[in-house]
């Protein structure tokens, strides 16, 4: 059984590589994305094994299928870049990896939190040069402050429990609150009240139709004057354009971003040789009180060996017809 993945990277090589393969199964890496004009590399492969920003809409699928593709198997718990319902008409099973490291993207999220609120980026520069000032570099003290936790699922409770242990008072915002984080402190509130009570607001949701954009110009208006907005979890969660008139207004008084919403073209690839045609990106990479990191949040040894056993796991599971972490339309 061929199996191609698309938009592998070395790592993708290396963890993969190292993973116990199932019997009869060989691996192709193709470091091209996924879409309509690269779909027919995937001819004779029934498992396609596909990443976040790979195009897996219905005329994509349509191709595969057609290919002899028989099963999609993601290296991601995100699944918004799916069109499920075609996939079912098409008779194409697909497979994610619901879990591989939680604390992985928890800690990215905290170590954003840090660098923005000390300065980490602005004191390494200057220190580089010979600036050995503090001017401009004053931060605050985490114990004590109100964080806010929109989505509470394996992520979003790694990452209570660290600013837990920093000493944080903890708001939550979930259609499903966890009883072990409320056992922790962690209280449950509409989320117009988590936004307008936390000073540092971290987005560990899922992208759906009703999450689409959930940080707009209004929700921005809500949050406190100069708070710190991180998020390490799908692009399109913030409306992008709303986030600069923030800044510019001191609204935003930080922003930590690790997912873009139109990263797709961008993320993942070395384009310091090129002129960045991304005019609000661009913008955003003007301020100093911004970092963006281009979806590294996942990228751990032990994340990674995580995705390359589960997902090969999955496929040794649908092969033995008995399909395990299948979506369903």
């Amino acid at each position: 059984m061929r199996i191609i993945l698309f938009s592998s990277q070395p790592y993708d090589r290396d963890s993969f590589s190292t993973a116990l393969l199932p019997a009869g199964c060989e691996l192709a890496f193709q470091h091209a994305h996924l879409g309509l004009d690269t779909a027919a590399l995937a001819s004779g492969c029934e498992v396609v094994c596909a990443f976040i920003n790979d195009d897996l809409s219905a005329p994509v699928l349509q191709q595969l299928a057609a290919g002899g593709t028989r099963l999609i198997a993601l290296r991601s718990a995100g699944y918004n870049h799916v069109d499920l319902h075609a996939a079912q008409q098409l008779g194409l099973s697909v497979v994610r990896v619901p879990a591989y490291s939680p604390f992985a993207i928890a800690e990215h999220a905290v170590a954003l939190i840090l660098a923005l609120n000390r300065r980490i980026h602005r004191a390494f520069n200057r220190t580089r040069e010979g600036d050995f000032s503090l001017h401009g570099l004053i931060g605050f003290d985490l114990h004590g402050k109100t964080v806010g936790i929109i989505g509470t699922g394996q992520i979003g409770a790694a990452f209570a429990r660290i600013m837990a242990g920093f000493g944080c008072q903890l708001l939550a915002h979930d259609p499903h609150p966890d009883d072990d984080l409320q056992a922790l402190g962690v209280r449950y509130l509409p989320l117009d009240e988590v936004l307008q009570q936390a000073q540092i607001i971290s987005l560990h949701c899922p992208l759906t139709p009703g999450t689409r954009h959930l940080i707009n110009q209004q929700s921005l208006a809500h949050m406190q004057p100069g708070s710190m907005l991180i998020n390490t979890s799908r692009g399109a969660l913030v409306d992008t354009p709303a986030l600069i008139d923030a800044l510019k207004e001191g609204q935003l008084g930080y922003l930590g971003l690790d997912v873009y919403e139109e990263e797709a073209a961008l993320f993942f690839e070395d384009q310091s040789d090129l002129p960045l045609q991304d005019d609000i990106l661009a913008r955003l990479l003007t301020f100093p009180n911004v970092i963006i990191t281009a979806h590294q949040a996942f990228l751990t040894r032990e994340a990674l060996c995580a995705i390359a056993d589960t997902t090969l796991q999955n496929i040794t599971a649908w092969a033995a017809g008995q399909p395990q972490n299948l979506l369903s339309a």
